[in-house]
């Protein structure tokens, strides 16, 4: 990738997320973030294709492209890794 590249590009290379399923992301829903009745306000199904970034945006696959619906807050990176055993890509 050079300075040539388009800039978003080079910002999708750089941003990190973890995809899972609507389903993971209810179970992990806990007061603190998002209730599962916002979640699902928001959108969210039990087989949505969801991803949270290092930052904790929430974003929900949409048929032609992805929606911010809400962030994640606290020790959110351990609770995402062991929901699915997935590390930042």
């Amino acid at each position: 990738m050079s300075l040539l590249t388009p800039p978003a590009l080079r910002l999708r290379c750089i941003m990190e997320f973890i995809e899972l399923t609507g389903r993971q992301l209810l179970e992990m829903a806990d007061g603190e973030t998002l209730s599962p009745d916002e979640l699902k306000s928001a959108g969210v199904q039990a087989d949505s294709v969801v991803r949270v970034n290092r930052q904790g945006d929430i974003e929900l696959r949409k048929t032609a492209g992805w929606d911010v619906i809400g962030g994640m807050i606290g020790e959110f990176e351990a609770r995402v890794k062991q929901a699915t055993n997935l590390d930042w890509a």
